[in-house]
């Protein structure tokens, strides 16, 4: 396996689950979809009791990348790493503002989490200004929907979930593109509506919460961040995907690949969320 992103995380958490050594030494690209999902997979292996080993990339330039992203911050809690203190020759530049990333933010209940979610609201601003040109209003909207998936976290995970976003120019629209994944461990989408609706299936839930804006809690204006965050993605011809339980829904633009639905994946417990934005 050459890359580790939303396409490839069915295989990733194949692998984890069947072997005691991840071998990731062929790895030449990764995005914030899959250190997240990694960081994701090793949360709930911590909280079975397992501890993993994973043979880091060869690749200087990806070793330096998860450095940047504060992978290794967080990665040695849950696994093994091999080598465990990667040999970079220099880093890259780091700064307390960045209009191009936001490095893996843990979201977990703490004193900090105002400060925390504020930082990730700061950050995506810069971003999309600075990149994807979108004006103020827009970008506004985006952030208190964006917000509020993370204020989710809190609500329905006892785990830590965590937030990454990166600037990317894709060649073959020729325009940059901002990645944000936001994932926990938590109940997931069928557990969460449990209480207002009864679904037989992960992809039927998903579905509610996305497509009809549904929540769990009956009052209007509570838990409409994803219905929102589907409304903005739409508009700007973004793409968004959310994977819990079993299944994942997707709305994809022209420009992007992928399966609108998915159902009888392996189960990893939470949300996975991917959103793509385009430049205008």
């Amino acid at each position: 396996m050459s890359q580790i992103t939303e396409d490839t995380f069915e295989q990733v958490l194949k692998l984890f689950n069947e072997v005691d050594v991840i071998n990731l030494q062929d790895v030449t690209f990764i995005d914030p979809y899959g250190m997240v999902g990694i960081l994701e997979i090793g949360e709930l292996l911590k909280s079975e009791g397992i501890q993993k080993t994973i043979k880091l990339p060869e690749s200087e330039d990806v070793l330096k990348y998860l450095e940047r992203m504060d992978f290794f911050k967080f990665a040695g809690k849950y696994f093994k790493l091999e080598p465990s203190k990667p040999q970079l020759s220099n880093k890259y530049l780091r700064s307390s503002y960045s209009d191009v990333l936001l490095e893996i933010t843990p979201i977990e209940k703490s004193d900090d989490i105002h400060f925390i979610v504020g930082r990730v609201k700061e950050r995506a601003h810069a971003i999309l200004m600075t990149h994807l040109h979108y004006d103020n209003r827009a970008i506004n909207g985006f952030i208190v929907a964006l917000s509020e998936v993370c204020q989710n976290i809190l609500e329905h995970s006892k785990n830590i979930g965590f937030v990454g976003i990166q600037k990317y120019h894709f060649q073959n629209i020729d325009k940059n593109i901002v990645k944000i994944a936001v994932m926990d461990i938590g109940v997931g989408f069928r557990k969460s509506l449990s209480e207002r609706f009864s679904f037989k299936k992960d992809i039927d839930a998903i579905e509610k919460a996305l497509l009809h804006g549904a929540s769990r809690y009956a009052d209007k204006g509570r838990g409409h961040g994803l219905a929102a965050v589907r409304r903005f993605a739409k508009q700007w011809g973004g793409k968004l995907s959310i994977r819990s339980g079993t299944a994942k829904l997707s709305i994809i633009p022209d420009w992007a690949r992928g399966k609108e639905k998915e159902a009888n994946l392996a189960y990893f417990p939470g949300a996975q969320i991917n959103i793509l934005l385009p430049e205008i």
